[in-house]
């Protein structure tokens, strides 16, 4: 089709099938690159309309769209949001939720033509039945939603989604589109490389929430960290969210929370899915004050009116603060974010960072391998290890190209022996391990600025904000200072501009973050992020730039 047409079909269906007046550019970019037939990879805000993406590309393509979703709550939406819509092809959902009747329905109405979107967890499409019964439907686009779990740091993390690469290469590998609200520029490219995206169109919308006044409150004892996030909480309007490390003290900000009259609940993996399930029900109909929560929760919300998000313990990373701290103000209202930061807290984080497959689980997996078993049924049958571990592992060993994952499982390269590939796999893991730490590392840079937060965030991000935001506990107190960091594209005064490719003597490849007057951020390939003077870089000649001219 001509590039015209493409717009005139894209901005009729949105108006006719979905209600939407007035697409945003970088929607109807998107758009228009999948139902070309392209790969995109679409990192937006939160709140931005990436659903809308997906649904009107699949409305303008011929077949069925598969959508992978990773809660059932988020699925749930996303069905009563097409089945809102004024003109929808129909949805269904494949999930644990539903029932055999349910099921049974689903199926039909996909084979019949009936619906044209089937939304599912990636563990659904781990199950060889499911995976049969989609191939032989004609799925004509493969939607990746939360993209950001793909990226594997740290190969416990939704596992399932590692195999979703060769899952569209089963389904006869139709154009992907990878979305997520949170994608620092390696975790782009790792979710790229692990969906085998070809050429993808990458859209970047303005991930900037300027209604969202960002603090951070510092602390030296624990006892008052704690008080001064329920004082915070109990003052703030409401509703809102708490994220807390442990399971245990969701309990105990709950019920503290609930002893000040306020209708707090507790949210976290421990507890029975009808409970969660509840749970954000409650919160959704405005029958909760606040939820105090770990990373479980937060997916699968879609409500605009949460006013505050207050983390009591900093997360893992800044990837996963700011897709937290995004789920205030949605409803383009004032916002609150605030996160209590103790230095000592961080060791929880690197103790949950540290862990790591042992040897004699990765010589189990090769063994099995080596016997002749491929799906992953058949692997954790013979290794005895979990699935879900079968394939991390899996995502392991293909990683460092001793494992070849296919349409029809995964084999074991014929040049690879046992202790070489243990060997190699290890060293990935102690990889990891430092990028973990440097993440962590980072996370501690934003707490400690004196810089302008959201500067420091959206730096993060590769996304230049040229002045202070003015809506920040730095800017406010008049202490933070504008760096003058180069807008995007633009070379800074050092020879280095953002997303760069450069090489260090030590550390190998990397990727430029940021650049200030004095400083930069490089993300390394095998070491994560390290600040490094500018200074220091000129007189000992440390980068070397791989930049094409």
């Amino acid at each position: 089709m001509r590039w015209g047409v493409i717009i005139e079909d894209i901005d009729r269906v949105a108006r006719e099938s979905f209600g939407i007046d007035q697409l945003k550019p970088a929607q109807r970019d998107a758009i228009e690159a999948v139902v070309g037939g392209r790969d995109v990879l679409g990192v937006l805000a939160t709140g931005y309309g990436k659903s809308v993406m997906y649904q009107i590309a699949a409305t303008l393509r011929a077949g069925v769209t598969v959508v992978v979703s990773p809660l059932i709550a988020l699925q749930e939406d996303q069905l009563v949001g097409i089945e809102n819509a004024p003109d929808a092809p129909a949805a269904v959902a494949l999930n644990s939720a539903g029932g055999v009747r349910r099921k049974r329905e689903a199926w039909r109405m996909l084979r019949s033509g009936q619906a044209e979107f089937v939304l599912l967890a990636p563990e659904q499409l781990a199950k060889e039945e499911v995976l049969t019964a989609l191939a032989d439907l004609d799925v004509s686009l493969f939607v990746v939603d939360e993209a950001h779990c793909i990226a594997s740091w740290g190969h416990d993390f939704r596992p399932d989604y590692l195999m979703l690469g060769a899952v569209a290469e089963r389904l006869g590998r139709p154009p992907i589109m990878a979305l997520t609200a949170t994608a620092s520029t390696p975790v782009r490219a790792e979710i790229a490389r692990r969906l085998g995206l070809r050429d993808p169109f990458e859209c970047i919308g303005e991930l900037d929430r300027p209604g969202i006044a960002l603090t951070v409150r510092r602390h030296t004892e624990d006892a008052d960290k704690r008080a001064a996030v329920e004082d915070e909480v109990a003052e703030l309007p409401k509703p809102g969210l708490v994220y807390t490390a442990t399971r245990r003290d969701t309990e105990h900000y709950a019920e503290r929370l609930q002893e000040r009259g306020l209708r707090a609940a507790a949210y976290h993996a421990g507890m029975s899915a009808k409970s969660r399930t509840q749970v954000h029900e409650d919160l959704l109909d405005d029958r909760l004050d606040v939820v105090v929560a770990t990373s479980a929760f937060g997916m699968g919300i879609d409500k605009p009116n949460v006013r505050f998000v207050v983390h009591a313990d900093a997360p893992e990373s800044v990837d996963a603060y700011y897709q937290e701290l995004g789920r205030a103000g949605r409803d383009g209202e004032p916002a609150q974010a605030t996160l209590h930061f103790r230095p000592e807290d961080l060791a929880l984080r690197k103790y949950f960072a540290g862990r790591k497959p042992a040897g004699g689980e990765l010589r189990r997996l090769l063994s099995a391998l080596e016997s002749g078993a491929g799906r992953r049924a058949e692997l954790a049958e013979a290794s005895g290890l979990s699935p879900r571990r079968v394939t991390a592992l899996l995502a392991l060993l293909s990683d460092t190209g001793h494992v070849r994952i296919g349409r029809t499982g995964a084999r074991l390269l014929a040049r690879s022996d046992v202790e070489t590939a243990v060997s190699d796999a290890l060293e990935r893991v102690e990889e990891r391990e430092r990028i973990d730490q440097s993440r962590i590392e980072m996370m501690r840079s934003y707490a400690e600025t004196r810089r302008c937060r959201r500067q420091v965030l959206l730096g993060y991000f590769g996304e230049e904000l040229d002045e202070p935001c003015g809506n920040c506990d730095t800017c406010a107190a008049g202490v933070a200072e504008n760096v003058g960091e180069e807008a995007d594209g633009e070379e800074h005064a050092s020879g280095f501009r953002v997303d760069d490719a450069v090489t260090h003597a030590e550390w190998g490849a990397g990727t430029v973050m940021s650049v200030d007057d004095d400083r930069m951020t490089v993300f390394f390939d095998s070491e994560g992020y390290r600040v490094l003077s500018l200074e220091l870089i000129e007189q000992h000649h440390l980068l070397s730039l791989a930049r094409q001219k």
